[in-house]
């Protein structure tokens, strides 16, 4: 079985991050404020402001299919159903029915009626989407479940917790949301994957993945943001005056 410890954690991201790590470490263990986004909705909704980029990078056109794939808490659910202005459709899904309550809250509190119909809140498993439904939608958020060291860090009994088979199990399921998703998205639709992780393994290293195993299924888009990966960027706290970490790839579907 796996160590669990603080020094296990720091060592296995401290081989990562090699001299960079202290000064993340401390960046990630600050408390820091979200920021207040109230662009088109009825009252703000608080959120880090690196989440605000990764919801918009989707760029989410009036009119669109958009599937927002684990949508809970919402805060990002609420940037792109916005983004459809009044036009399209926004399936939010999430399997958890605490976090669907959340869901259904957040959306119902921030959102006008018009808006809001065009929502659709469902359950299903993100990994055998296309199994049911392919060629679906324009556009697609896969902001999936990940280590979230930040979160770690601030709480001893997860930190005690943890062990390095965590982030290799959360890859396993992350990568098979993605391939999922691949299918789900429409001919040149547009994908963007998320993680709140600064772990590669969670990252760009499901990205290369994919590259690896369907390279001719989709095309690279380049950010504007973060500091690039091999496939994606990402924010992380120590460069970017507390933002993050958020890592995002968009990729578009070939064929």
């Amino acid at each position: 079985m796996a160590k669990k410890s603080p020094t296990t954690f720091d060592a296995y991201y401290h081989a990562i991050y090699r001299d960079r790590w202290a000064a993340l470490k401390a960046a990630l263990l600050e408390e820091r404020e979200p920021i207040a986004y109230h662009e088109g909705l009825i009252k703000p909704y608080y959120l880090d402001e690196a989440s605000i980029l990764a919801a918009k990078a989707l760029d989410v056109q009036k009119g669109d299919r958009v599937l927002d794939l684990c949508a809970a808490p919402g805060g990002k659910t609420l940037i792109l159903a916005t983004a459809l202005k009044g036009s399209g459709s926004l399936t939010a899904n999430d399997r958890s029915s605490a976090r669907r309550a959340r869901l259904r809250e957040v959306i119902t509190t921030h959102l006008t009626e018009e808006d809001r119909s065009l929502i659709t809140i469902t359950s299903h498993d993100a990994t055998k989407w296309s199994l049911y439904e392919q060629d679906a939608y324009d556009k697609i958020l896969l902001d999936a479940p990940c280590s979230s060291e930040r979160h770690v860090l601030s709480d001893e009994k997860a930190l005690s917790q943890w062990s390095p088979s965590r982030p290799k199990r959360l890859a396993i399921n992350q990568f098979a949301m993605l391939a999922s998703a691949l299918d789900v998205a429409s001919i040149g639709g547009i994908i963007a994957y998320a993680t709140c992780s600064i772990n590669p393994g969670e990252n760009e290293e499901v990205i290369e993945k994919l590259h690896k195993r369907r390279s001719n299924r989709f095309e690279n888009i380049p950010l504007a943001f973060g500091e690039a990966r091999s496939f994606g960027s990402i924010i992380l706290p120590d460069t970017s005056e507390g933002k993050g970490p958020l890592y995002v790839c968009v990729i578009r579907r070939l064929g």
